[in-house]
């Protein structure tokens, strides 16, 4: 993602599946970020975005969600969904970003 990369961007994703699911999942899609695997969903319910019982067999989720935090830990946009189809395109994300900074 050198777009994100040449403003100084680091790209991390949060999951409740198992690391080896995680990890399955970041070989087959090409992912080279840290993709952390929340099992007790301690992260998501802190940024807000678990999606209770909206899973396949009615288990918790994390909300479809983009988030740009600042060097100082500083939350400075978020994109938030109900719909797991629908998320930020890389280009609203940079646009986001560079007018945070």
């Amino acid at each position: 993602m050198p777009d994100f990369e040449k403003r100084g961007v680091h790209l991390a994703a949060i999951s409740v599946d198992p690391e080896d699911v995680t990890a399955a999942h970041c070989r087959k899609m090409g992912y080279t970020f840290p993709f952390l695997s929340d099992l007790d969903t301690a992260v998501l319910r802190r940024y807000d975005v678990l999606h209770r019982g909206a899973g396949p067999k009615r288990n918790d989720i994390a909300r479809p969600a983009e988030f740009y935090v600042d060097g100082a830990g500083t939350v400075r946009w978020v994109n938030l969904t109900e719909n797991i189809a629908v998320r930020a395109t890389p280009e609203q994300a940079l646009s986001a970003i560079d007018a945070a900074k």
